[in-house]
């Protein structure tokens, strides 16, 4: 199958794809940088921004795999977090119903969907607002007809790159230089899933002759500490402790009010204390009976992605 990977370099994008080619596909990488990636298939640059780009980067695909997503917790300007994470959304459908394309696969987000121990979503930030907008979306395209699975990966991790999408190697990678001076909601529960076990899930969508419209794809439901109790192990640094939540706040205040006079990212926003007050424990039995989604465990995962960091 001829597979269109929008967002394809990104962490996640980038391990579809080369699941993709691992089982025997012939991926179209759709980025603002493809063509530098160095990643197998066709390479085509472009934004997610421009429908008549993704239409025409979309024209005689089997499918439509849409990663591509601003995932931040600021920007100096909120509208690209709806330009992308919506509009993008949007044109990856127009593109699909333009062609007739037999399937979508959207990726959305653990953080669209509510907390454990909440009813409702929450919109603590603008990626998660918007990331809730485009479930809305995706949810009334496919009552509409549009041939579309959802994704709903949880904390996805693994080797890779340190960006925000790769928040485990981030922590990790902040503990070892001894830049992490506490941990806010440490004892709050997150769905800790494989990268490489997210993309297959992916690429079983993909191929899936009669798909459910919306999996969630998690992993091991364990609380955030359990990243630094590994670290304890293996490097014998000390588990930090648990900071304040009202602490943490003041914090994210501070820091926001300097990023809005600076113009740079922020350390720490309130949005980001807001996630980590919440459980976010995740079923994942339809995608493992649907999608054979492998649970990686822990100790396994973690060991793979400080190795990775080394």
């Amino acid at each position: 199958m001829r597979v269109l990977v929008t967002g394809g370099t990104g962490y996640l994008g980038s391990a579809i794809v080369q699941a993709l080619v691992t089982r025997g596909h012939d991926p179209v990488v759709f980025a603002r940088h493809a063509t530098a990636s160095g990643l197998p298939g066709t390479l085509v640059d472009g934004d997610v921004r421009d429908t008549p780009a993704v239409a025409s980067a979309a024209a005689g695909v089997d499918a439509v795999c849409h990663t591509a997503a601003l995932v931040s917790v600021w920007r100096p300007d909120a509208s690209e977090f709806d330009a992308i994470n919506v509009g993008g959304l949007q044109s990856a459908i127009a593109a699909v119903r333009l062609h007739h394309t037999p399937r979508l696969v959207y990726t959305s987000s653990f953080l669209a969907l509510p907390p454990s121990d909440s009813p409702r979503p929450l919109t603590a930030n603008h990626y998660q607002r918007t990331k809730v907008i485009a479930r809305d979306v995706a949810r009334r395209a496919a009552a509409e007809g549009v041939p579309l699975v959802a994704l709903y990966p949880g904390v996805v991790y693994g080797p890779g790159r340190t960006t925000e999408g790769n928040l485990v190697a981030r922590l990790m990678l902040d503990r070892l230089r001894g830049r992490l001076p506490g941990l806010i909601g440490g004892d709050r529960t997150w769905s800790f899933c494989d990268v490489a076990a997210v993309a297959d899930a992916h690429v079983a969508a993909v191929e899936l002759a009669a798909p459910r419209s919306e999996y969630v794809v998690g992993g091991v439901n364990a609380p955030q500490r359990a990243i630094f109790e590994f670290l304890r192990d293996a490097r014998g640094l000390a588990v930090p402790a648990n900071i304040p939540y009202a602490l943490a706040t003041l914090a994210g205040a501070i820091e926001e009010a300097r990023a809005a006079v600076l113009r740079r990212p922020p350390l720490l926003t309130r949005g980001v204390v807001d996630v980590f007050r919440h459980d976010w424990a995740l079923e994942s039995t339809d995608a493992q009976q649907d999608l054979g989604l492998r649970i990686t465990p822990l100790r396994e995962g973690f060991e793979r992605t400080l190795a990775s960091l080394s």
